[in-house]
């Protein structure tokens, strides 16, 4: 389960604000087998969206964007909410050189792949996912 951690894990972005698009907004997954067409559970996408950050079971309101000079690469102030529990954190989000998003909070980094316009194709279903049993 890949979960925004309270200790450590997706306000409005203000793209005017930076020299570049860097809003980060879709759907990205932390490997083939994750489910693109929905979020918010186990298994399926992370979302950026109007500047909030969906992930299992809370969302983060990503505010006072910061542009890491040099780099593809911003740092936000996250309000996060979910799972009986409110926490602030800090988050680097950075464009990876395969298109895909590295998303740092303290200490631990995720990367992620973006899961494209369609977001069902590419979707890769595991057997338990079928209902398939050994």
């Amino acid at each position: 389960m890949i979960r925004i951690p309270a200790a450590c894990l997706a306000g409005a972005i203000a793209p005017a604000a930076l020299a570049q698009d860097l809003s980060f907004e879709g759907l990205w997954r932390a490997n083939p087998t994750t489910e693109c067409a929905y979020t918010g559970g186990e298994g399926t996408a992370l979302k950026v969206e109007d500047g909030v950050l969906y992930g299992v079971g809370n969302q983060c309101e990503m505010t006072a964007p910061v542009e890491v000079r040099d780099m593809q690469a911003v740092l936000y102030d996250m309000s996060c909410t979910g799972e009986d529990e409110t926490f602030t954190e800090r988050a680097l989000f950075m464009e990876a050189a395969d298109g895909g998003l590295y998303l740092i909070w303290d200490g631990i980094a995720f990367k992620y792949e973006s899961c494209g316009a369609d977001a069902a194709v590419g979707t890769v279903t595991t057997a338990d996912q079928l209902g398939i049993a050994d």
